[in-house]
């Protein structure tokens, strides 16, 4: 089961959805901010009852007792209970695929809606005449991995077959990773500002990619001289625990503060609404540069993960990395 509440639903609210999923099965998956997955097959046994009949009961319950319609999907496979979910019209609804339907009822929807498949890979796909999910099943996987890439091309055309075997994994709402700098001296708002937040944006990056997750947004916190402080949340355009994309927002964030000569005792940078990176469709890029950037960080993360933190700092990553 697959389980989409309402955009912009409060975390508190979400928390609550979560705990009604959880008295349909234990084995319940948090997807922040407003997603989750759940695995059915024990529940069936439980509950005496079948897939659609506890989504309609999900469905009942959270709005009689959270007034919050929610979407759920269900099928045989993560990929195609999502695409489920993705299917239905707001506010709300339940849609089930049997295991011997994923086929016919995949076949015809637009290869766009397919659970994984991002808008870069659909126009990618689209190009080369695959606007379906049942031509995208169709093409030889070894073609598919032509358009988009190797790992992404196989989890392509293997989804689009309805293969997907990837479990449920019971995951509490992830915690925000943060890191901070605090400064010997007042600092003021300047170049020793900027090095300090970069070498917190690496730091961060770091962090994420070794833990395998990805942020959704980021939070600044600057301390001032006198206890004051200032705070302020950015989402990212795309899930990302990129150095690069971390960085270009943490100086809009800094840029947002409008300092003016002001007195930093210390900043403090955290990734919120933290999500496993295998949750995040990869994009495909036709920025050669950027994609050169990514390629230098793994091999510089590998180079830390083998002689040490400290063996490349932060200025070193993004003069080759340019």
């Amino acid at each position: 089961m697959h389980v989409r509440c309402p955009d912009r639903l409060p975390e508190e609210r979400y928390r609550q959805v979560l705990e009604l999923l959880a008295e349909l099965s234990p084995v319940v998956q948090a997807l922040p901010p407003t997603a989750a997955l759940v695995e059915l097959k024990g529940a069936l046994r439980y509950h005496g009852t079948d897939a659609r009949r506890l989504g309609e009961v999900l469905r009942v319950r959270t709005l009689s007792r959270l007034g919050v319609d929610v979407r759920v999907g269900i099928g045989p496979s993560i990929t195609v209970a999502a695409t489920a979910s993705g299917r239905i019209d707001a506010p709300g609804g339940v849609l089930a695929v049997a295991p011997g339907q994923v086929a016919a009822w995949l076949g015809p929807l637009p290869v766009e809606a397919l659970h994984g498949i991002g808008p870069r890979q659909a126009a990618v796909l689209r190009d080369y005449g695959i606007h379906s999910v049942g031509l995208l099943a169709a093409v030889p996987a070894e073609t598919v991995q032509r358009l988009l890439g190797g790992r992404a091309g196989r989890q392509a055309a293997d989804r689009a077959r309805g293969v997907d075997p990837r479990p449920v994994v019971p995951r509490m709402l992830p915690a925000a990773a943060t890191v901070r700098r605090a400064f010997d001296r007042h600092v003021l708002d300047g170049a020793d500002a900027r090095a300090a937040l970069l070498d917190l944006v690496v730091r961060l990056g770091i962090l994420l990619r070794r833990r395998g997750q990805v942020a959704r947004a980021l939070t600044l916190t600057l301390r001032f001289a006198g206890g004051t402080s200032w705070e302020k949340t950015r989402r990212l355009a795309e899930p990302s625990a990129h150095d690069d994309d971390l960085r270009a927002l943490a100086y809009q964030l800094m840029d947002a503060a409008g300092l003016q000569r002001g007195r930093l005792t210390g900043l403090a940078l955290r990734g919120d609404d933290l999500v496993g990176a295998d949750q995040v469709a990869q994009q495909i890029s036709l920025d050669g540069a950027r994609e050169a950037r990514l390629v230098a960080e793994a091999a510089i993360d590998r180079v830390r993960d083998k002689f040490g933190p400290g063996v490349i700092g932060p200025a070193t990553v993004f003069r080759h990395a340019s």
